[in-house]
This record gives structure tokens, C-alpha cells and sequence, in this order.
């Protein structure tokens, strides 16, 4: 099969050369010139653990290419993906269709036979019809189907949730479309992945219900790990306890700072929103979206707590500050919303990141950054972990302890035992456990 990818951001990027690894030839189109030329060299934009192998292997191959001209991606192909950017508006809780409503167009303009337009980006209901509507506009005489395919691709581990996905979901009625799109995930149908075809409105609501309830789960062990501060319990346990449940299941059970990044702020937003437009409040959504607000400015009065109610003139060491592990992803991080505060009670900061130290510099004001953990925590009178690196799950706390100033540690993702570091010399707090480990 022959696929034009729209937009080679993250989605995009990932798709096309997992589509490519799958033997379809692929034609990735982007406007940004200067993009285009460094994917040509093999560079990729974004840290993926594993992207830049994987596409290196499809250049040499021949199955991938590069190009600002998207009549090469729509033109003798047998379906073309948007992948574009849909961000929430500054203004209003609505995603940003214009880049979907632009590329909807120039496909439009270089439809020559039938093809599949599929809808690869995250989008509100009712875009499926709205991109249909505006290619018949564009070009009265165009044969062509337009599909739903949401993605499920976790930053970090991306490439294996596409080679190896729980389930695809395909949103068309249209045979010729279904018949297209099970030729082109042909690979994955070999390996008995479910691949469910619904309406398209369907396969919209799909991907934001699902990001919404993962964030829901994340949203309620939180306040949970509340609960647990004040009656002197074990949120970890509790995780466990309740996780075993095949109802409720183990993952996305981790008491944290909250969430962030490119999906699940965005997708919970628009969800609200759609509720609102069409009369069926998500009011379980709104609350979450509201908690996890609070709770990354709570966990600054948290670092704020633990160095007894006052941290001016004292200096944080901040380890982690992209909104996970293995992604530079700095989108909605919780570190955005507590550097700040830090700062305007007086405090000093430092910090060390092993991938987003790049995208972190232009987005955060006078922070002193370290070439490693070490150098970051040098005469540190208090040390936080926000993001759970491998790498700081196995410090070498002897050597932490004697480049700080001070001993006090907050670990806001519950890397170490209480016992353990309180026995090393920490003034040692962590998420939704208080007393020593049972």
C-alpha cells in the first residue's frame, strides 16, 4: 500500500515510520522545510526511545520519504493520514481545528482517484464529517472515504504501542474504506490484534473516553494518597490492594505530582467541552481537570512544608522535569506550575533532566542547571524528584547527601522506601505514605 502522512509532529513522525517497518510505502509531508531536510538525514526532532534506528532502517529501505509537497502525499496513494496538531485554545476550552481544516483542503485540491482520508489526530466529535464536508466543498468530484483512527501512543514507549497495540479502532461505515485500512493494518490483524470498526462519531469519543478515564484513575489515587497522608496509611499498598481487582487493574495507580503532557490535559478539556456544546455535561471530567490543577501548585506547598513552612534563600534541586520518563515532552509538565512558585517564595532552583533540559530552558526563568544529579544537588538544602527517571531510582544516596547542603529530600513519584532513607540521614517525605514501610 502506498500512505501520505499529513504532519510529521510526534503522531505523525511515529506512524509513518511504523507503517513503513510494516512494508507500506510512506510519504511524510510537513511545511516546515528545515524539518523535512533533517528527517531526510536520519535526524529526528523529538526523543523516542528507538525512533531514530527504526527510521534510519526505512530510509535506507525506500519506503519512506520526505516532502513539503502534498499533492506527492495524496496523489496515487491509497490513503492519506492527518496527523496534525489539534491544541487547546488559550481563550476557551475548544481544540484548535485549523490545521486539520487546512490540510482537509489541500488534500482536497490533489485528490486525483479514490482514496481514504483518515483522521489520525486527536479530534472532537464531528470532525470526520466537518473534514468530508470540506473536501466536497474543495473538489465536488473527488472519490474518497473519510475514516476515524485515533492513536493510543504513549510517549516513550510509542513505538511498541504501535507495532504491538491493544486494539485498533477504525471509525467508517464505507466498505471500500474498511477494506482499505484492514489491508493497511493487515500486520497486526497476522498477530489477532482486535481491530474494531465502528461509526465514526464513535471512534471519536473512543479516544478521548479513554484518555479521560486513565487521567480519572490517575486523579483519584492521588486524593487517595491524601486520604492516606492523614490517617497514617500506605497509598502504594492501597494501589496494590485495589489494583488486584481485575475490575479496576494495576496501571496508571501511581501517586504523583499529577498529570501532564500532550494528551491527557488537552483531551480532558475538549471532552468537558463536547459535553457542554452538546447538552450532556462530563462532570466526573470537569472535577478531574479541576483537581489536577490544584494538585501540582499543592505540591509546591508540599516542598514547602517538608523545609518547615519557608524556603527563602534556600536552595531546591529539582531531578526530572518533562512531565515523564523517556519523552523531552515539557507540555503541561508539573514542573511548570512548580518551579514558579518555588521561586516567588524565595526559593533558589536547580535542576538536572537527562532529556528535557533543552525544551525546559526556554520555558522556565533563572534556574541553575546541573550536567548530571550530582551537580545539580550540590549545596542543595532541599531535593525533590518530580520525574521518574530509571536513573534516579538507583542514586548513589552517599554521594547526594554529601554534595547537599541540607537532608532534606521530597519524592513526589515514591521512588525510595521511608525506612531506607530515613535510616540514611533524609528528613525524607513522599506521596501518601507517613510512617515506615511495613
Amino acid at each position: 500500500m502506498r500512505i501520505g502522512m499529513v504532519g510529521t509532529g510526534y503522531v505523525g513522525l511515529v506512524s509513518g515510520v511504523c507503517f513503513a517497518e510494516f512494508g507500506h510505502n510512506v510519504v511524510c509531508v510537513d511545511k516546515d522545510e528545515a524539518k523535512i531536510e533533517s528527517l531526510r538525514r536520519g535526524e529526528v526532532p523529538i526523543y523516542e526511545p528507538g525512533l531514530e534506528d527504526l527510521l534510519e532502517r526505512q530510509i535506507e529501505s525506500g519506503r519512506i520519504e520526505f516532502t513539503t509537497d502534498v499533492s506527492k502525499a495524496v496523489k496515487g496513494c491509497d490513503a492519506v493520514f492527518i496527523a496534525v496538531g489539534t491544541p487547546s485554545r488559550r481563550h476557551c476550552r475548544d481544540a484548535d481545528m485549523s490545521y486539520v481544516h487546512a490540510a482537509a483542503r489541500e488534500i482536497a485540491n490533489n485528490i486525483d482517484s479514490y482514496i481514504v482520508v483518515v483522521n489520525k489526530s486527536t479530534v472532537p466529535v464531528g470532525t470526520a464529517r466537518e473534514v468530508e464536508a470540506i473536501i466536497k466543498e474543495e473538489n465536488p468530484d473527488a472519490h474518497f472515504h473519510v475514516a476515524s483512527n485515533p492513536e493510543f501512543l504513549r510517549e516513550g514507549a510509542a513505538i511498541n504501542d504501535f507495532m504491538r497495540p491493544d486494539r485498533v479502532v477504525v471509525g467508517t461505515s464505507a466498505e471500500r474504506a474498511q477494506n482499505v485500512m484492514r489491508e493497511i493494518y493487515r500486520p497486526l490483524y497476522l498477530n489477532e490484534t482486535p481491530i474494531l470498526f465502528t461509526k465514526r462519531e464513535t471512534a471519536e469519543i473512543i479516544k478521548y473516553a479513554a484518555n479521560a478515564f486513565l487521567a480519572t484513575k490517575i486523579t483519584f489515587i492521588n486524593e487517595i494518597a491524601d486520604l492516606c497522608e492523614k490517617v497514617d496509611a500506605d497509598v502504594q499498598q492501597v494501589a496494590k490492594g485495589i489494583g488486584l481487582d481485575g475490575r479496576i487493574g494495576s496501571k496508571f495507580l501511581n501517586a504523583g505530582p499529577g498529570y501532564g503532557g500532550s494528551c491527557f490535559p488537552k483531551d480532558t478539556l475538549a471532552l468537558t467541552r463536547a459535553g457542554q456544546k452538546y447538552g450532556a455535561p462530563q462532570r466526573i471530567v470537569e472535577t478531574v481537570v479541576s483537581v489536577n490543577e490544584d494538585r501540582k501548585s499543592r505540591m509546591a506547598d508540599k516542598i514547602i512544608e517538608a523545609a518547615g513552612g519557608d524556603v527563602r534563600g534556600k536552595k531546591i534541586c529539582m531531578l526530572g522535569v518533562a512531565f515523564k520518563p523517556n519523552t523531552d515532552d515539557m507540555r503541561d509538565a508539573p514542573s511548570l506550575t512548580i518551579v514558579p512558585v518555588l521561586q516567588q517564595a524565595g526559593a533558589t532552583i536547580s535542576a538536572y533532566d537527562p532529556e528535557a533540559m533543552g525544551a525546559a530552558k526556554d520555558m522556565m526563568d533563572d534556574v541553575i542547571w546541573g550536567k548530571d544529579a550530582y551537580e545539580a544537588a550540590k549545596d542543595a538544602d532541599i531535593l525533590t524528584i518530580v520525574t521518574e527517571w530509571n536513573e534516579f531510582r538507583a542514586l548513589d544516596l552517599t554521594r547526594l547527601k554529601a554534595e547537599m547542603a541540607g537532608n532534606i529530600m521530597v519524592d513526589l513519584r515514591n521512588i525510595y522506601k521511608v525506612d531506607d532513607m530515613r535510616g540514611r540521614g533524609f528528613e525524607y517525605t513522599s506521596i501518601g505514605r507517613i510512617g515506615v514501610d511495613a
